[in-house]
């Protein structure tokens, strides 16, 4: 048995916005209606890949809802088992949810699952901060309904669908194709692990290396992290891939790897200050330190030349 809707209280763009806003006008053209809808009734998006935090910038906006409303309202879609899905809006919602607000301004939309999947992905991608592992799942949601969409239409060539449904996800914020498929790259990675890149503890790009290994693989790889106590650089990462994707590649070697030494660790003597202050006055500026080491070292190389020319 289908749940009831609430009964919702219509009401018009004029009535929120005041009459002059740009999106008024636009939505009023397309016959568009602002409905107050039960936050009861609402719920999430299926998969939403966009994280709703409790953070700052959330206490911010509930205070605007406070004392100010929703100004902008949520795209939804009916929800076949009763209620509203949300499309756009996750974050008005939990704001409305903190602030005490019983409902939630909406427009409601008619929309397959493939045009509501783009149009969620595409309201938040314009958003200024946004996770890797966000981006990633955001970018698989949409590429996956493109492609649909592209099967529907019936184009014949395989290759035509993926090439023109990586370059759509891309297309709207500037982003390449292959920056696409290597941001999805990041889907086949470990909680662990994406964790770790949205939290900048490894780069994007070894990351992605990463990713090509398997379950079993990229816990090795965790254990390998844990034992020696060094992140993977970019050319370590990509010959752990090399020799996982062969085949030849054991948890024992990764920690051997992970243990060298990296080149820029090679290339960098490192004194600190804990260890300088020893041999300077308190006064002395780091400048002043390093400038006085180079001093000394030049005096030692000149009686060193001087020693072996005897």
């Amino acid at each position: 048995m289908k749940k009831e809707r609430s009964n919702i209280q219509l009401s018009s763009y004029d009535d929120i916005f005041g009459g002059n806003d740009y999106e008024s006008t636009k939505s009023e053209a397309q016959g568009d209606s602002v409905v107050e809808i039960p936050l009861s009734d609402l719920h999430p998006f299926k998969d939403h890949p966009f994280k709703v935090r409790d953070d700052e910038e959330m206490a911010k906006t509930v205070e605007s809802v406070k004392e100010y409303g929703v100004l902008q309202p949520a795209i939804v879609r009916a929800d076949e088992s009763g209620g509203y899905e949300l499309i756009s809006g996750h974050r008005r919602y939990r704001a409305s949810e903190l602030a005490g607000k019983e409902a939630l301004p909406c427009i409601v939309k008619e929309l397959d699952d493939d045009a509501a999947t783009i149009l969620m992905v595409d309201s938040n991608l314009q958003r200024e901060e946004i996770l890797p592992s966000e981006r990633a799942f955001a970018f698989k949601m949409k590429l996956e309904a493109i492609r649909h969409q592209g099967k529907k239409q019936e184009l014949t060539s395989t290759q035509v669908v993926e090439k023109l449904s990586a370059d759509k996800v891309g297309e709207e914020i500037g982003i390449s194709r292959e920056s696409v498929r290597r941001y999805i790259r990041l889907t086949n990675l470990l909680p662990e692990f994406l964790d770790m890149v949205d939290n900048k503890v490894i780069g994007f790009n070894p990351a992605v290396e990463i990713s090509f290994l398997n379950e079993a693989q990229q816990n090795d790889l965790l254990a390998a992290i844990a034992y020696s106590q060094a992140i993977p650089s970019l050319s370590q990462a990509q010959r752990i891939k090399k020799l996982a994707l062969n085949g030849e590649i054991t948890q024992e070697g990764m920690n051997i790897i992970l243990s060298e030494e990296k080149k820029s660790e090679l290339d960098r003597v490192t004194l600190k200050n804990d260890v300088l202050k020893k041999y300077f006055p308190k006064s002395y500026t780091p400048k002043q330190m390093e400038e006085t080491i180079i001093k000394l070292l030049d005096q030692w190389q000149k009686k060193r030349s001087r020693d072996m020319s005897l």
